[in-house]
């Protein structure tokens, strides 16, 4: 018996329902049984651990800093890309027509990402520290 494709994305367009159904529901039942105290100043000021708050909330950080850590993710997530490729290398191997494509295409892609990697250490990205 063939299912249609809509049969097979069932299971996940319910769970896009829930997740959508489920905060939009607790902000209204929130806002249908939460109790509307009166508000003034002190209830509005922030609370930080009973004193009452000086200055500027939390430091600043150099945007260096900030650029690093997108560097991070940026060469962490395409590291990720390598794992599928490299749990069925073998088997990818063993057909003779595609096998120098396969091997060809991360080379490639491992190529661009030490480019880019390159570029980020000329232009001292990893320094945040300065």
């Amino acid at each position: 018996m063939e299912e249609s494709q809509f049969a097979q994305y069932l299971a996940v367009l319910m769970l896009l329902g829930l997740a959508i159904a489920a905060p939009v529901g607790m902000i209204v039942v929130s806002t249908i049984l939460g109790k509307r105290g009166k508000r003034n100043r002190v209830k509005d000021t922030a609370y930080e651990c009973g004193a009452i708050p000086i200055g500027e909330g939390g430091a600043r950080f150099s945007v260096k800093f900030h650029l690093v850590a997108m560097l991070f993710i940026l060469f962490d997530i395409e590291v990720v890309f390598l794992y599928p490729w490299a749990v069925v290398y073998k088997e990818m191997l063993a057909d003779p027509a595609t096998r120098n494509l396969i091997f060809g295409s991360m080379i490639s892609f491992l190529g661009i990402l030490f480019a880019g990697y390159l570029y980020a250490v000329k232009k001292r990205a990893f320094d945040w520290k300065e």
